[in-house]
């Protein structure tokens, strides 16, 4: 009861720091940086050891700049998260640019659904919100439900108050039936962890073997969808640009896991142009192929 209370204080205090100005937001940004970096220490040697693994050619000071770049786009990022609240329309879409939806809007009008794979790399949330207030389709999100009930209602208010629609991981299939006479655009962060038990197939990702889950490339290959890679573009202190790349449009050609194979390329391609925007501070690598 007592931790249900202070989540729920927790959740309306997010609310009034949410009405704040971006700009007085990213301020709160800096100090909440040096607070993990210097003070708290937050995952600094995940953090550390996942660089140094993934760009061995680089040097010391090399990784160091880079992970202290990735802590305060941490810090922007939780700020803009929360910032998301209470975002309007209009905000966000000046927030966030598309080029290459008309790709989209073609397989829209043709009655087809197609396929998103993205990355969590930049801020992958705000992209979301902005995509569903800018194409025709419905646009269905597929998540990892978080512990925390509460924080879990606040996320997900927060995530389909324009209108997308978020399926939990082990829902997919369900929630595509649900809208299987109507076109729409699902979106998958592709590089989420699967659990030991979940893992069937390993990828050369950022110069080790990374386990992958397959859904994308199962689901591609079964309802020949077309894929779309959206790649993200950080640009200014709070605005992004968003390519849409068409990355595999016969899935039903391709050999078996050359789809997952290569949705993770274009993703690690996009990580090597600015590592600093990758969530680096997530555990990637729990455990390696037998």
């Amino acid at each position: 009861m007592i931790k249900r209370g202070i989540a729920h204080v927790g959740v309306f205090f997010l609310y009034l720091l949410s009405l704040l100005p971006l700009p007085l937001l990213f301020f709160f940004a800096r100090l909440l940086y040096y607070l993990l970096y210097y003070v708290i220490g937050y995952r600094k040697k995940v953090v550390r050891q996942n660089l140094t693994q993934s760009f061995p050619e680089k040097s010391a000071a090399e990784i160091k700049a880079i992970e202290k770049k990735f802590f305060l786009y941490l810090a922007e990022l939780i700020f803009e998260i929360i910032k998301m609240t209470s975002i309007s329309k209009a905000e966000t879409l000046k927030r966030v640019k598309f080029t290459g939806l008309e790709q989209l809007e073609v397989h829209f009008k043709a009655g087809e659904s197609v396929l998103a794979c993205t990355g969590h790399y930049g801020n992958w949330e705000l992209g979301t919100l902005a995509l569903g207030l800018s194409i025709s389709a419905k646009t269905m999100v597929i998540f990892k439900p978080i512990k925390n009930k509460i924080f879990e209602t606040w996320f997900d208010c927060m995530r389909t108050k324009y209108g997308n629609i978020f399926i939990a991981m082990r829902q997919t299939l369900r929630g595509m039936a649900a809208y299987k006479n109507e076109p729409t655009l699902l979106c998958f962060a592709s590089d989420q962890s699967p659990t030991r038990e979940e893992t069937k197939y390993f990828t050369d990702f950022l110069n080790r073997p990374t386990a992958a889950l397959l859904g994308v490339e199962k689901i591609a290959k079964s309802t020949k969808r077309p894929i779309y890679y959206f790649k993200v573009n950080v640009g200014k202190k709070g605005y992004y640009h968003i390519e849409v790349l068409p990355m595999c449009l016969e899935p039903a050609k391709m050999d078996e896991f050359e789809i997952t194979d290569l949705h993770f390329k274009f993703l690690e391609n996009i990580i090597k142009e600015q590592p600093q925007y990758w969530l680096w501070s997530h555990k990637r690598w729990k455990f390696k192929p037998e």
